[in-house]
């Protein structure tokens, strides 16, 4: 007799039956972090948007029809996290920012600089690291999956639901607008410290 391939789940609950979300998103974790991350350029935010995604994972608000792609399932459920906890961090800045123009109190976090510039002392990193900035997110995004985490360009092309192909081309035109980026900054830097 035959191996006939079972039919996949097609229903929410046959999904959530064949699925262990704890075990998924544990899986998906690290690289998931990176995405949040680099989207969110602030390292103290990652853990609450990775709660959002679990939440919204589990509560399947937008639900994951086909179970063999659950890594683009989440990237993208990531994205969205990221741009919910963005406007409403912006509308929180707005009311502090309103509050503060009546004479009430400055909030001390807003009045710091990026901690990324406490941490990094050596300037070549800091020049990478304001390089990678001014890129595009999605440039950006892919430099930390490629080169932090050390994901191949097939296994990017898995988690983001793209073909190798075209990985392969954003990273060559992200590579080209970062070499014009830190050849910006290298200028600025070199005219502002022969003044």
């Amino acid at each position: 007799m035959r191996n006939v391939p079972r039919p996949l789940p097609t229903s929410e609950a046959e999904i959530a039956s064949v699925l262990d979300w704890g075990v998924a998103l544990a899986e998906h974790d690290r690289w998931l972090r990176r995405v949040v991350s680099s989207r969110l350029g602030e390292a103290q935010s990652v853990d609450e948007v990775m709660q959002d995604v679990a939440l919204a994972a589990v509560a399947q608000r937008s639900p994951l029809l086909d179970p063999t792609r659950v890594a683009v399932w989440l990237y993208r459920l990531a994205v969205r996290q990221v741009l919910i906890y963005r406007r409403k961090t912006g509308r929180q800045r707005s009311l502090v920012g309103r509050y503060a123009e009546r004479g009430g109190a400055v909030n001390p976090i807003d009045a710091a600089t990026s901690p990324l510039g406490w941490l990094v002392r050596d300037e070549r990193q800091q020049m990478v690291q304001d390089a990678l900035r001014r890129l595009p997110v999605r440039d950006a995004e892919l430099f930390v999956l490629k080169y932090a985490e050390g994901y191949t360009a097939r296994e990017l092309a898995e988690r983001l639901g793209v073909t190798i192909s075209t990985i392969e081309a954003r990273l060559h035109r992200a590579r080209g607008r970062l070499r014009i980026e830190l050849a910006f900054l290298a200028a600025e830097f070199e005219a502002h410290h022969h003044e």
